[in-house]
């Protein structure tokens, strides 16, 4: 599923095409995604500029200027792709790998046209009050934003104080943390030299921060920074809105790397993996404590 820097990625490249912007004509190429379409769904959006497109957590949010929201969430294999508008009167050939999977297209007065394509339709678009989403259930109980400039090693420790989860949980669990995945927190950690494994509370005795979660935040900010830039992560469905592919992957440390020499240096350990709740933990057991 895409994790924070993919969808970043996917927002800055919708960003010029949307803001400001006023949507033309909505097509609808079947009646839901993993949800059915709000109700209304066309004529809602038709003939509305877009103020705003903003990501919070894993959602792209477009506040439109009647008060409405669009939410949108990619689901597992969710794009976007920016076409110019087909000519007058020709036949259009989507340049789409998988066409049959185009189902929603966003034409805009300028010209420029947005193809949603989702081959598994686990994403799902709504509409919402701008001003209610913050108590709506999606959204009320996230935590906060890692690139925040609140986020500190004084954060982390209010939020991991007396938590007995393993650490890795703790990153994950979106009402501490809103926006971080497994790929991210797997590399995080490992720059930070922190088992996925040690109990969380322990990094926070008394609520003050300890080195160890100054390195947690610089670390954790530095690899969304350098995925983001580099386009996110292409492992199965992700593309970019030009539909070129993100290149982080290449930059993985421990992610997928099992049996690998840690890449530490002066660490002689071999990338581990381990299940945690499901998913799969790739980390160096010999350098992060």
């Amino acid at each position: 599923m895409p994790e924070l820097p993919e969808v970043e990625t996917v927002r800055r490249g919708l960003a010029p095409i949307f803001e400001g912007s006023s949507i033309f004509e909505v097509e609808l190429r079947r009646a839901d995604l993993r949800f059915p379409f709000p109700p209304n769904f066309r004529a809602r959006l038709t003939g509305r500029r877009v103020a705003t497109l903003r990501r919070r957590a894993k959602y792209l949010v477009a506040e439109l200027d009647n008060g409405e929201a669009l939410i949108m969430h990619l689901g597992m294999s969710g794009s976007f792709r920016i076409d110019a508008a087909p000519p007058s009167g020709d036949f259009h050939l989507s340049p789409s790998k998988h066409p049959a999977h185009d189902h929603v297209v966003f034409n805009f007065e300028s010209g420029s046209r947005v193809t949603y394509n989702d081959p598994r339709r686990f994403g799902f678009m709504l509409l919402l009050a701008a001003k209610e989403i913050s108590a709506h259930p999606l959204f009320a109980k996230l935590g906060m934003e890692p690139l925040d400039p609140a986020m500190s090693a004084a954060a982390l420790a209010r939020i991991l104080q007396g938590r007995a989860t393993p650490l890795k949980s703790a990153l994950l669990d979106q009402k501490n943390i809103a926006g971080l995945g497994n790929i991210y927190v797997c590399e995080a950690l490992h720059r930070a030299r922190l088992s996925p494994l040690r109990i969380a509370g322990s990094l926070a005795a008394a609520g003050e921060p300890l080195k160890a979660l100054e390195r947690l935040s610089t670390s954790i900010k530095a690899v969304l920074t350098e995925a983001i830039e580099a386009g996110g992560s292409s492992l199965r469905d992700h593309r970019q809105t030009d539909g070129s592919l993100g290149y982080f992957q290449h930059n993985f440390r421990v992610y997928d790397r099992e049996n690998a020499p840690c890449p530490t240096r002066g660490c002689k350990g071999l990338v581990a993996r381990v299940t945690q709740a499901g998913r799969s933990t790739f980390y160096c057991p010999a350098c992060q404590k």
